[in-house]
């Protein structure tokens, strides 16, 4: 089934819907919170502060992690998508408060902790019950429209918060602009909500006799299980680790980038302008995002998953050549283009590689264990390249690294003798 039978497939498109309204409002939050935090005047951004930020951010991801498969695999996930959507919701309110009152610290890491780590849930349950709709030969285009859509959606969404910002901004003081922005979020998580009403209560699973109790030290056994299961399943396994290694060269860019804009392409005392030039990156970025929608299937089907897979990381390896040579806003844009089109051909193929493999009554669990390495693999990223990286971004040492990293994958973890070219 193409991109256009999926958009009109009754069931998918029902889920696309709450996908989607969600990750545009997450766009617009994280520009309002990064607005906030790294493009103020009054606060000077290096990279370890922003490598901090990355970390923070994910924290929950990992922490949640191991208990995201339990909640999954046991209780309805529609039930589940509309209570952490309403809970998120309510969270952005108070974030909307502290950053009103222009509260920092504790108070505001907290509360963004929390609701990212609700959004971890909501991710989780989206890519696990995704195959529950669609049939296996229609896994990497369902994919491609789902995860892909949804990132150019969240850059979309950053587009329209920075441009929104920009219009209320002489109209108030940036922290209450940024605050605006957050209270608008909430409604848009609302809305996500109240989509998740249009799903029946087991349609995205879990299937009714895998409905059981879950509890706090079945969440361990679970993650140990899923674990287990890609121990079997080497080529899933060997796939999401090269996924998570090239998610967390793109953030070491991405730090890259931030600083290049915030601290060299832009006068520091002029952040907002870093902002709009960080933002015009990453709109290339989602751009190389949505061309690689469309590639991944053809890709597949000429190639096979494993060797697509293989293919499309050797490519990414190539692209942070290009900035290592020289740091200017063409090079950086070029990159931030070429790598997220060939990384998101990975990710999507790859996670119809990992979805093919596995039964629904593992799936919740695979995935728990899939985020916490992504995740991992991010962090480390980000706090690798802040401590290589000048205040002004300038250097050559992050995208050798980078490349360096995802050629060592290609040649050792994704060779064609332990990951096998089959359709």
């Amino acid at each position: 089934m193409g991109f256009i039978g999926l958009l009109k497939h009754p069931r998918f498109s029902r889920l696309l819907a709450v996908r989607w309204s969600g990750q545009v409002t997450d766009g617009i939050f994280q520009s309002a919170l990064a607005s906030f935090v790294l493009f103020s005047p009054d606060r000077q951004t290096n990279a370890l502060n922003a490598a901090l930020g990355f970390a923070v951010v994910l924290l929950p991801y990992s922490i949640v992690g191991p208990f995201v498969g339990t909640v999954l695999d046991r209780i309805s996930r529609q039930r589940a998508l509309f209570f952490t959507n309403l809970l998120r919701s309510i969270n952005l309110l108070v974030v909307a408060l502290l950053v009103f009152t222009g509260t920092t610290g504790v108070a505001l890491t907290v509360v963004v902790l929390i609701a990212f780590g609700i959004n971890r849930l909501i991710l989780a349950a989206l890519s696990a019950g995704l195959p529950l709709l669609v049939n296996s030969q229609s896994l990497v285009t369902a994919n491609a429209m789902a995860v892909t859509g949804g990132s150019v959606l969240v850059v979309i969404g950053g587009g329209v918060g920075v441009g929104t910002r920009a219009l209320i901004d002489s109209l108030a003081i940036a922290d209450h602009a940024d605050a605006l922005l957050i209270t608008l979020a909430s409604f848009g998580y609302l809305m996500s909500a109240l989509l998740t009403t249009r799903i029946k209560k087991f349609e995205i699973g879990p299937q009714a006799h895998e409905v059981e109790a879950a509890s706090f030290t079945q969440g361990l056994k679970d993650m140990r299980e899923g674990f287990g299961f890609l121990a079997v399943h080497s080529d899933a396994a060997r796939g999401i680790v090269a996924t998570a290694v090239h998610r967390g060269g793109l953030t070491a860019l991405t730090l890259t980038a931030l600083l290049l804009e915030r601290n060299t392409f832009n006068d520091p005392a002029l952040p907002e302008n870093g902002l709009k030039g960080f933002g015009f990156a990453l709109s290339f970025a989602g751009l190389g995002v949505l061309v690689g929608a469309f590639i991944a299937p053809y890709g597949v089907s000429k190639v096979g998953r494993h060797q697509w897979i293989r293919t499309t990381l050797f490519l990414s390896a190539l692209c942070p050549l290009i900035l290592a040579v020289e740091q200017t806003q063409l090079t950086l844009v070029l990159t931030a283009f070429l790598t997220s089109l060939f990384g998101q051909n990975l990710k999507v193929t790859n996670d119809a590689l990992v979805q093919s493999k596995i039964d629904d009554y593992f799936r919740g669990r695979v995935f728990a264990v899939y985020d916490v390495l992504v995740n991992g693999a991010i962090v480390s990223g980000g706090l690798i390249a802040a401590l290589l990286l000048p205040p002004s971004g300038i250097s050559s040492i992050v995208p050798l690294c980078v490349s360096a990293a995802y050629l060592l994958v290609v040649m050792r973890l994704l060779r064609a003798s332990v990951f096998p070219p089959i359709k």
